[in-house]
């Protein structure tokens, strides 16, 4: 019994030896990798902007013309989207389903489609203010949107 014992004692107290950063046998652990600083977000043009239309800058002509059929394009696939980033102006997606910026075109579920920039993304597709509102979709929805390329 008393070898037992004395075993477990030395276990034990070897065992809380390993998390002792002081000795010299235990390595230093890695730095964390170096990472970019994330861009600061833009400021909008309105600072003291409320509403969407507020916060959307694009004109009534940029609209109309993000509005237009444009040629239908390559299907790439179907997205959910969320409302991205309201300070961004433009007419663009973000999405995974390209691996390049290029130009674009999304289509909602009621037919209404808008010319949009297509903007490499991981994780789930955003879109603009702007080309929610001439989808004429609910800021709050998340639209399933058919994505082709132009």
């Amino acid at each position: 019994m008393p070898v037992r014992l004395a075993f477990i004692v030395l276990v034990l107290s070897l065992a809380g030896c390993s998390w002792s950063p002081k000795l010299p046998w235990r390595k230093a652990p890695e730095p964390a990798p170096a990472t970019a600083p994330e861009a600061p977000a833009p400021a909008p043009a309105n600072p003291q902007a409320r509403t969407a239309e507020e916060f959307d800058t694009s004109s009534a002509a940029q609209r109309q013309a993000a509005a237009g059929q444009g040629g239908a394009g390559r299907l790439l696939g179907t997205t959910v989207a969320a409302l991205g980033d309201v300070r961004t102006e433009g007419f663009w997606v973000k999405t995974p389903l390209v691996t390049r910026e290029r130009p674009g075109r999304v289509v909602s579920a009621a037919g209404r489609s808008a010319q949009v920039v297509l903007i490499p993304h991981q994780g789930g597709s955003l879109i603009s203010l702007s080309a929610m509102r001439v989808l004429d979709l609910p800021l709050t929805d998340l639209p399933e949107l058919k994505v082709y390329a132009r």
